[in-house]
């Protein structure tokens, strides 16, 4: 009887615009003792981010076999991968509905038996060896040339990996929280099968993309037909598609801001203070230990800017301005306190409270009109980055505006909400238009 070879394949895609230039990392991994037994990483061209997943996918499954082309039905290869989706896809969970995907999906299948392979799906931050391998993949490409592996530093780089433990294939996390689910609605008199796996919010930062069931296999499955409407709360929903997270991080302090002075796009564009600077730093710190933001995207005013500087370069990651993002334009209230503006404008400031459609004294913007040039910008962001978390460095007025209109509240409960220097809000958007909202001001990270 032949010794079970236990390995373990990490891959990882990335693409630098989604499509973009694109690249794949993968690496082999004794189980039994964490070695690193085999890299692959390669510059494929201009192709998506799942496109690229897959790639690494396939890269990392041939390089198993090929360290032991003759161990047969012995080789046990477990795979641990960021994508949800092509984990959910190659575990035969979600279905398989884009053109690109399964032709990639199915290459991947034959490489060794099914019967050999399993999957699970690990945070970024535990995947880094792939990641990292991908980047230099794609950095290569930049430089017109292909990845070379005596100039790979991944490893070095890299947190050293885990063995895996000998007790078997790991535990379904996404099983587990559906019975846990399920048994919470039967408690609750609902009327779930123990085994359905709802579509609902479960704070991953990937979502599968639409399948015709909203139940994934080996499950009680509900046909489309019977769902096609999208529901919220406890209720089976049907599969709303990957949607574009937002991480919503509101800049570091300014002078301004400790003396709650109006500081819109129509002052004097402060830079970060000195607490202002330390708070993007923690806030650089935290998102580096998460591991989960892909892209970064932030409004043009420099207090702003700073904060995601400090951010990106934790993460390696490219900043892209939008102006959509920008504070409101308070006008001649600009710099001066609420106090300030009630002693001198104070009709004007009693209207402005009172109706979303009046702008603040001397020509500034009315609720309505930010919330229109946001809208714009949260649906522009929503389409590139569908699929994404992407960190969005704003301001008060927009980061409200987006919670708001994603709980779909009126106007004046902007005024309700607390939202401190640096905070952290966050509000998945889903493609048939529905949203969540995640987190509010949340300020940990700063303690």
């Amino acid at each position: 009887m032949s010794i079970a070879r236990r390995l373990v394949v990490e891959a990882d895609g990335g693409s630098r615009g989604n499509p973009g230039p694109a690249g794949y990392g993968a690496v082999v991994i004794d189980a039994a003792t964490g070695e690193t037994l085999a890299e692959a990483a390669e510059y494929i061209g201009v192709a998506t981010n799942n496109v690229a997943e897959y790639r690494g996918l396939i890269a990392g499954l041939t390089a198993a076999k090929a360290l032991f082309p003759d161990a047969g039905d012995a080789l046990r290869v477990h795979v641990r991968m960021d994508s949800k989706l092509v984990v959910e896809q190659m575990s035969g969970r979600w279905k398989i509905k884009h053109p690109d995907m399964k032709p990639l999906a199915a290459r991947a299948a034959a490489i060794l038996p099914p019967s050999s392979v399993t999957y699970e799906w690990i945070p970024r931050a535990q995947n880094k060896h792939a990641d990292r391998l991908a980047n230099e993949a794609m950095d290569a490409g930049r430089d017109g040339r292909q990845w070379e592996a005596s100039a790979s530093t991944a490893e070095l780089d890299a947190p050293a990996p885990t063995p895996l433990p000998d007790r078997g294939p790991p535990g379904d996390a996404i099983a587990g929280a559906a019975k846990a689910r399920a048994a919470l609605a039967a408690a609750r008199g609902g009327t779930a099968d123990a085994g359905t796996l709802f579509e609902v919010d479960a704070g991953a930062s990937e979502e599968p993309e639409p399948t015709d069931v909203t139940a994934v296999a080996g499950t009680t499955a509900v046909p489309a037909s019977e769902a096609a409407s999208p529901q919220v709360g406890w209720a089976a929903a049907p599969d709303l598609g990957a949607p574009a997270t937002f991480v919503l991080l509101r800049h570091g302090e300014t002078l301004l801001t400790p003396e709650k002075r109006f500081s819109g796009s129509g002052g004097t564009d402060p830079e970060l203070s000195a607490v202002g600077r330390d708070q993007a730093a923690r806030a650089a710190l935290h998102f580096a230990a998460l591991g989960t933001v892909q892209d970064i995207v932030c409004s043009p005013l420099r207090r702003c800017r700073e904060t995601a500087a400090a951010v990106a370069d934790r993460l390696g990651l490219d900043v892209r301005i939008e102006d959509g993002l920008r504070e409101s334009d308070f006008g001649a209230w600009e710099g001066l306190t609420f106090g300030e503006v009630r002693e001198r404008y104070g009709d004007d400031l009693t209207a402005w409270l009172a109706d979303p459609e009046t702008a603040p004294t001397g020509g500034g913007e009315s609720f309505t009109e930010v919330a229109d040039r946001v809208a714009a910008a949260r649906d522009r962001l929503t389409a590139r980055y569908a699929g994404r978390t992407v960190l969005v460095v704003t301001h008060v007025t927009p980061i409200k505006t987006l919670v708001r209109l994603a709980l779909e509240a009126p106007a004046q409960s902007m005024f309700r909400m607390e939202l401190s220097a640096a905070s952290i809000s966050t509000v998945a958007y889903y493609g048939d238009g529905n949203a969540s909202v995640r987190l509010l001001n949340d300020t940990s990270h700063l303690r």
